[in-house]
């Protein structure tokens, strides 16, 4: 069966079209930086991924949205067109090869080429590792570990063989360990290593392959967990320097850095974007601060 498709947004985003709004993106970057090029976001729909592709749209890409909900898809493809973006929305379910090259396909009848690729699509459910099953494990492994890999394979046997790129993985800190998530603890420490592997294996081919590793983030991403969960998340922002959850745009702006020529002598790296969350100690543990502002917008 089919599984990944473009469904046109004319129509849509027709209320949009004549009335496009002022921008709220925030970002260091200078206008035009990534005009002409194509970028694909898994993911892309909400959340981090959503705020990647926003910000890179307001550089001057065209963004392919890709995930399984078209519904999230054709609402971020209208947030960015009336912000004055080129997005193009793409159904695409990670776990299937099928669905996976006709994503790639359908990206480059669209744009004719791919420039990036960040693989941010992915998902976990909290739970105690003895109680894990089979089917829960295989999920969230094929999601965010095998996915990925095979996103970026396509993408580079497609395209990035011919004319280099850059891909960008989105992973989670996991330096310790990740209690009560060892299904994506273990698939993300893969794609740390599969960054490096392909960084050594494509470098030659002009590909440069790096991992962004965020910290507690505020993002619609937390939506999804028991409120419950959510409290003990947010908790964790007492183990970083800032004391506080840190935003989607400073994910977003690590992302469009190791994406952009400035970073062109970078990769293999995973890059944290977490406060020092990574290093908590109790011998030093951070002390309750407001000095370091939040980047949002």
């Amino acid at each position: 069966m089919h599984l990944s498709y473009y469904l046109p947004v004319k129509n849509f985003l027709n209320s949009h079209s004549q009335n496009k709004t002022t921008p709220n993106v925030n970002t260091v970057f200078k206008t035009g930086l990534f005009e002409g090029k194509t970028a694909i976001i898994t993911g892309g729909g909400t959340g981090i991924g959503l705020r990647i592709a926003r910000e890179m749209a307001y550089l001057g890409a065209t963004v392919i949205l890709a995930s399984r909900k078209m519904e999230n898809l054709l609402k971020g493809v209208e947030m960015i067109t009336a912000e004055g973006g080129k997005a193009h929305a793409v159904e695409c379910n990670i776990r299937q090869e099928e669905s996976i090259k006709a994503c790639v396909a359908k990206t480059i009848e669209l744009t004719g080429r791919i420039d990036y690729l960040v693989n941010n699509g992915g998902g976990q459910f909290p739970s105690p590792a003895e109680i894990i099953s089979s089917k829960g494990w295989h999920a969230v492994i094929e999601t965010n570990l095998t996915g990925t890999f095979f996103m970026s394979q396509e993408v580079f046997n497609r395209q990035f063989i011919n004319t280099g790129g850059v891909i960008v993985n989105i992973i989670a800190n996991m330096r310790n360990g990740f209690p009560i998530m060892v299904h994506t603890g273990a698939a993300r420490a893969g794609v740390k290593n599969i960054t490096k592997t392909l960084a050594t294996e494509w470098g030659k081919y002009g590909v440069r392959v790096n991992s962004v590793a965020p910290g507690i983030i505020g993002s619609s991403g937390l939506d999804k967990y028991d409120p419950a969960y959510r409290d003990f998340i947010y908790s964790f922002a007492k183990n970083n320097q800032t004391t506080r959850l840190g935003t989607e745009a400073e994910v977003s702006s690590a992302v469009v850095f190791l994406l952009s020529p400035a970073a062109s002598f970078i990769t293999g790296v995973t890059l944290a974007v977490d406060a020092g969350e990574s290093l908590f100690s109790p011998v030093m543990p951070p002390v309750e601060n407001d000095k370091n502002p939040a980047f949002e917008g």
